[in-house]
């Protein structure tokens, strides 16, 4: 079923948060960009063309119905108060939380403990936090290949609708989606990225560091040993 065209937020003007929004503004929705430096936003806008806009981040709140989270894990907290996160202002929001808080030359998580995903979610009070897309980067977008190559989102949150939103946003990228479980595997799934990164950085493919398992196999052999 296609997405009801909806008003993205996207906090950050990073090379992800453009890819992000120009697809999605190619697919009808109206994006609206904000971060620390008001030049950046209108600058990230621009790039993304459509209808998306750059606004102040006082009124960003009041003006998305979806928020994506693509900033660095060291201003993160900082991002989200910015814009009222802490007071409330993203209660009932979906909120999408891009964040890869990896080292990147050591691929080892930032957190101590539990996930940005789970900070997310503490610090923007009542936001419906989902985990998504940190392990793609922008270039990944949109996919327009065979559907089933299509890469595999794996995405992870506490409520249905919002995770269903952003399941219908990441099939605007071309993309499938995999719920792995609620907002405490935020963790793992960060801890991915920092997998992927390690791969890389040994000189490989991480595509052939996992094993190539059908589902619909492993199913039948299950069935068939009972």
């Amino acid at each position: 079923m296609k997405e009801i065209a909806v008003n993205v937020g996207i906090l950050g003007t990073g090379n992800l948060a453009v890819a992000l929004g120009r697809v999605w503004a190619g697919a009808g929705h109206v994006v609206v960009v904000t971060g620390r430096n008001a030049e950046n936003a209108s600058r990230a806008a621009g790039q993304i063309g459509g209808a998306a806009q750059a606004v102040g981040p006082a009124d960003f709140a009041a003006r998305v119905e979806v928020v994506v989270v693509a900033v660095a894990w060291e201003g993160l907290e900082e991002a989200l108060s910015l814009v009222g996160g802490a007071d409330g202002s993203l209660s009932g929001v979906t909120v999408i939380d891009c964040t890869n808080a990896v080292d990147y030359a050591t691929g080892q998580l930032k957190p101590t403990s539990g996930s940005a995903g789970e900070l997310v979610a503490r610090v923007a009070r009542g936001a419906h936090v989902v985990k998504a897309f940190h392990l793609f980067a922008g270039a990944s977008w949109p996919y327009a290949g065979p559907r089933d190559s299509a890469p595999v989102v794996a995405i992870c949150g506490d409520q249905p609708e919002a995770l269903e939103r952003a399941g219908r946003l990441t099939e605007d990228l071309g993309a499938r989606t995999a719920v792995v479980g609620g907002l405490a595997s935020a963790r793992q799934l960060e801890e991915a990225a920092g997998f992927v990164m390690r791969v890389v950085a040994a000189g490989w493919n991480p595509r052939l560091a996992v094993p190539d398992v059908d589902p619909a196999l492993l199913n039948a052999g299950s069935a068939a040993a009972n």
